[in-house]
């Protein structure tokens, strides 16, 4: 015995999203059906409204109602300062730590021959065209270590030198409140290559 056709299809459609598993699907499908109608309309305005009213900004990719985004039409910002992501909710994250003051530039994914993503696919030749049109001091690259990250970093690397911008890495390493005893070869190699004097 299963649920009739509708609420399987209603599952199948929540399974589908990342970080959601069927049983996760299947108790989310069933509090909607258990919510008054108000609340799933509510639900259902939200999807629609986000669809059509945000973008990505047409600089440096954040999610944006306004193109450009808060961020690059901004005079505090220090233009001269581009800090390289994979995607939109990494631009997000650093924002929220309030750790980068200039502006950002999101790639929309990394470089993946398996999965069929290549450079091309990515918004490199846009981060090109924007450090040759407005000569950064520092192109800042805020990829992960995974094998696809460093990849991308390195193809990024090679296309960014030769137009004479200077390019820096974040330090990767241990996170705060870790033991050395916990951390793998490849983080503890990072941790020390990041270090800087005290």
């Amino acid at each position: 015995m299963d649920y009739p056709t509708p609420v399987q299809n209603l599952i199948a459609q929540f399974a589908r999203l990342p970080g959601i598993g069927k049983r996760s699907a299947e108790r989310i499908a069933l509090h909607l059906l258990k919510s008054n109608g108000d609340t799933n309309r509510q639900l259902a305005q939200s999807i629609l409204d986000a669809k059509a009213k945000i973008r990505n900004c047409s600089r440096c990719g954040s999610y944006t109602e306004h193109d450009p985004c808060e961020i690059c039409d901004s005079p505090r910002r220090d233009q001269g300062s581009i800090c390289v992501v994979e995607g939109p909710n990494d631009i997000l994250t650093l924002e929220r730590a309030g750790v980068h003051r200039g502006v950002y530039h999101a790639l929309m994914g990394r470089i993946s021959p398996l999965n069929g993503v290549g450079a091309e696919q990515l918004r490199i030749a846009a981060l090109l065209d924007r450090v040759r049109s407005d000569k950064p001091a520092e192109v800042i690259l805020a990829l992960g270590a995974d094998v696809e990250s460093e990849a991308t970093t390195s193809h990024l690397i090679d296309q960014l030198k030769p137009l004479g911008v200077s390019v820096s890495r974040i330090a990767l390493g241990l996170p705060a409140g870790s033991a050395l005893e916990t951390a793998d070869e490849v983080t503890l190699a990072r941790a020390l290559e990041g270090r800087r004097q005290v």
